[in-house]
């Protein structure tokens, strides 16, 4: 990982389903690549949520994430588009992927040199945490980095320990997996295989994903290990049923587009990838660590982007062919000793990153068929490349005082070699560079042993990526290249508080300023164009509670209270097809994608071998596009689970089932935002159910 380690503390995520007890927070954290010594989550002066996945029954990372404050997680009840993830106002902006923020897996970028990324190969079976990162320390990660999100699989340790899991439900879904984990001494192992199938809730959205993941740690004498990372997601024409009108949603939520039907609208994705972890400490308190990884992901996309529009020798066609070769390297020196008489801990790094992208555009009809792959209308070669060194320091400088600090530089730099020239498609070749230092501080106060206060300040930036550059806003051919980056200062005041039995207690305020924010400047058949806006800003309240009420009940509160507001006004468009923005936004207009409120709630009840929970989640109205006309508006929902243990011997067989939206409200679930069509709105789904039985042995 790059920058300041990715810290899991004691904060408790909201469980996806039954399990066989009550959630329990993990009072330790972990710091996965800096020297910093495991320690309680009061030391360190930052906003961090750590979601257990050990025992979870399968589910979407959404309803994982649900209770984690200040993040957004919303499901968009179609497979072909990864799940739209913000943090802090960060990233909402997503039309599909994620941006804004940086993803791991097990140590491993799941975020591209140019800040693009995916979570659809996160295996939440083979996982055993997913650390949630906000805040001013996230710019430690280098670009754009609003946020820091990673899945951390289980450590294969102790006799061999084997899982088998099932379920079936609404809408003809369902989900299946296996998996191993275990030691021999020298080498621990954890293996899982997972298959999902859903038919879909709205019509048009049938999909399936196979995913698969790999982690052995091989010890090297006393002081060292090998960590070895193998994982491939592979999803084969995943049905898009695209976005609806208000109109369309009121009357049926489940339908979708006719131009889905016309174009047969699908996304097909692969992607492998390896990577290698090598720590070794080398006596004195020195320590290095060492990480590479290599991967290739291929997507093939179907838009409905009109035959008319694909007339313009401009065009690109209405069939997305992306193929990405990536890989890079992280090498940290990290020292633990003394500075004036008081605990010290420093890291050193070096990253180098590298993207190279085969992007080729076809038209998406044949004759008088549609959804099918024609004439080549865009060949290009796109590469990526980061360099970037930082350094982190700790300090214990006075008995109740510590701070943490650090700065990271990175350098960017974008090639486009377009290789599709026509008369009447010139030549668009071009290459972008960026570069930015992102220096954080926090310090912390112990006023007494169960309560800490925190301040924290950085800055962080944000490049465009090759997905923002692809189009221009003008509607002319090659990258829009003039881009600027979004850059951000960041403070945070945070204060914690934990008590006995288990109780704790976390709150922040927080506010990021933005100068040349990134927004969407038209959103038309799929394809989204950007243009930087101006500033802006995004202020507000985080707070997250556990409170255990007896022996055999918890009650888990998280609440976000967020304003993301544009801070200057600038020019739009608000006719489909426009190219010429003529419509301002008033300043103070507030950033689309973004709920004022949020609030999740988990009671949970444990009794012998039975297992009860209800989770309410409310999600405030957001607005769809910049002009703020329209709006989805917000809604709550109650989730019901109940589950099961019996025990065979070494086994363990666990029933679970789970009711979502239990008084089949109708709501939006997500939004696409500044759709060019009016198609803003993706409903979410009915009252559905999910059943199923996991089978442990060797625990």
């Amino acid at each position: 990982m790059l920058g300041a380690g990715l810290i899991a503390a004691g904060v408790p995520g909201a469980p996806a389903c039954a399990q066989e007890e009550p959630a329990t927070p993990l009072q330790r954290i972990i710091v996965l690549s800096t020297g910093l010594r495991p320690a309680d989550h009061f030391e360190v002066p930052a906003s961090i949520s750590v979601v257990s996945l050990d025992d979870q029954a399968p589910a979407s990372v959404s309803a994982v994430l649900a209770g984690v404050p200040g993040l957004l997680a919303r499901e968009r009840q179609n497979l072909a588009q990864d799940t739209q993830l913000s943090i802090r106002g960060f990233g909402a902006r997503s039309t599909f992927g994620v941006r804004g923020l940086r993803l791991y897996a097990d140590g491993i970028p799941a975020t591209m040199p140019d800040g693009q990324g995916q979570i659809s190969h996160f295996n939440l079976l083979a996982g055993d945490r997913i650390e949630v990162l906000r805040g001013p320390f996230s710019a430690l990660y280098g670009n754009s980095s609003g946020g820091v999100l990673q899945i951390v699989s289980a450590e294969g340790a102790g006799p061999l320990q084997l899982r088998a899991q099932a379920s079936v439900g609404s809408y003809g879904s369902t989900a299946s997996g296996v998996s191993a984990r275990g030691d021999n001494e020298r080498v621990g192992y954890s293996v899982a295989a997972s298959v999902t199938d859903s038919a879909g809730y709205r019509d048009h959205s049938a999909a399936r994903r196979e995913s698969f993941n790999a982690k052995l740690r091989i010890a090297m004498g006393n002081d060292g290990s090998l960590s070895l990372v193998a994982n491939r997601f592979h999803s084969p024409d995943a049905q898009d049923p695209l976005g609806l009108t208000r109109a369309e949603a009121l009357v049926d939520p489940r339908q979708a587009t006719a131009v889905a039907h016309q174009f047969d609208t699908r996304k097909s994705a692969t992607q492998n990838q390896l990577g290698a972890v090598l720590e070794q400490a080398l006596g004195g308190g020195h320590a290095l660590r060492a990480m590479t990884y290599v991967g290739h992901r291929a997507i093939e996309q179907y838009l409905a982007l009109p035959v008319a529009a694909q007339i313009n020798p401009l065009s690109a066609g209405g069939v997305i062919d992306l193929d990405s070769d990536y890989g890079g390297a992280d090498l940290r020196w990290s020292w633990r000793g003394e500075l004036a008489a008081r605990a010290v801990e420093l890291t050193v790094g070096a990253s180098a990153d590298a993207q190279r992208q085969q992007r080729r555009g076809f038209e998406n009809f044949v004759a008088g068929t549609l959804g099918v792959r024609g004439a080549l209308r865009r060949d290009e070669s796109n590469t990526a490349r980061n360099r970037d060194i930082f350094a982190q320091a700790f300090w214990e400088f006075a008995p109740r005082w510590s701070l943490l600090a650090g700065a990271r530089r990175s350098d960017i730099r974008y090639v486009s070699d377009d290789r599709y020239i026509i008369a009447t498609n010139p030549d668009d070749s071009g290459t972008a560079d960026y570069a930015q230092t992102t220096p954080v501080a926090g310090l912390m106060f112990a006023p007494r042993d169960d309560w800490r206060i925190h301040v924290s300040a950085g800055r962080g930036f944000e490049t465009p990526t090759f997905n923002e550059l692809g189009y221009r806003a003008d509607g002319a051919a090659g990258l829009a290249l003039d881009l600027r980056p979004a850059r951000s200062r960041n403070v945070e005041l945070g204060g914690k508080w934990r008590g006995s039995r288990g109780a704790m207690l976390e709150a922040a305020l927080f506010r990021a300023d933005t100068d040349d924010e990134l927004a969407v400047a038209r959103n038309v058949g799929g394809r989204s164009s950007f243009r930087n806006v101006g500033r802006a800003r995004r202020e507000g309240l985080e707070a997250t509670g556990l409170l255990p009420l007896g022996a055999a009940w918890q009650l888990d509160l998280a609440y976000t209270h967020l304003r993301a507001r544009f801070r200057d006004t600038f020019p739009i468009c608000v006719a489909a097809g426009c190219t010429t923005p003529t419509t301002r936004v008033p300043t103070g207009t507030r950033i689309p994608g973004v709920p004022r409120d949020q609030l999740a709630s988990r009671l949970h009840w444990r009794g012998g071998h039975w297992a009860v929970g209800a989770q309410a989640v409310a999600v405030g109205a957001v607005t769809v596009n910049d002009s703020g006309s329209q709006r989805a508006p917000g809604y709550a929902v109650l989730n019901l689970d109940l589950g099961r243990h019996w025990s065979i011997g070494r086994s363990r067989l666990h029933g679970f089932a789970r009711v979502d939206n239990a008084f089949d409200r109708r709501y939006i679930g997500s939004v696409i935002v500044n759709e060019g069509n009016g198609r803003f709105y993706e409903p979410g789904p009915d009252r559905t159910w999910s059943i199923g039985l996991r089978w442990d042995h060797g625990e």
